[in-house]
């Protein structure tokens, strides 16, 4: 299987990379602001949506770094901090301010976010290798029905 190598420059492209990071899993640790360089970067443990029916589910180490980025604000999370927590990555969504620039927030399970303040979208994902077989699928109609019936 094929490596994937995305590139974001627009909402778009940036809506393509959130698909494929859905339920991707990393820990605070897996999270570095570098403000020197205005990038953002993650490693994460992607769900691999491709596998064809019938193929055990997998995941797949993958690299993410957001470029041209002015501020990081984190709300439940502490990147780059040494924790046993993990977490879910639910979805990247971009808001323009003032074009090109605007909000990008990573939205997590729990209600943690990280919001970054973007000069303009550039964002790269790659994989960097290393598969392996998941324990399962991910099931969001599970999640749903628990939030749902959540007193």
């Amino acid at each position: 299987m094929e490596l994937l190598k995305l590139a974001a420059l627009d909402a778009e492209d940036l809506a393509v990379i959130s698909a494929h990071l859905q339920d991707a899993i990393l820990r605070p640790e897996d999270l570095a602001w570098l403000p020197g360089e205005h990038r953002f970067v993650l490693a994460a443990r992607r769900f691999d949506w491709s596998v064809a029916p019938g193929e055990p589910p997998r995941r797949r180490l993958t690299g993410v770094h957001f470029e041209r980025v002015l501020s990081v604000k984190a709300r439940g999370i502490s990147p780059g901090a040494a924790s046993g927590e993990s977490l879910s990555l639910l979805a990247v969504t971009f808001e323009e301010t003032d074009a090109p620039s605007g909000i990008a927030t990573l939205v997590f399970s729990g209600g943690a976010a990280i919001r970054l303040e973007l000069e303009c979208i550039e964002v790269r994902l790659k994989d960097l290798g290393p598969v392996w077989e998941s324990d399962g699928r991910p099931d969001h109609e599970a999640v749903r029905t628990l939030i749902e019936n959540r007193p």
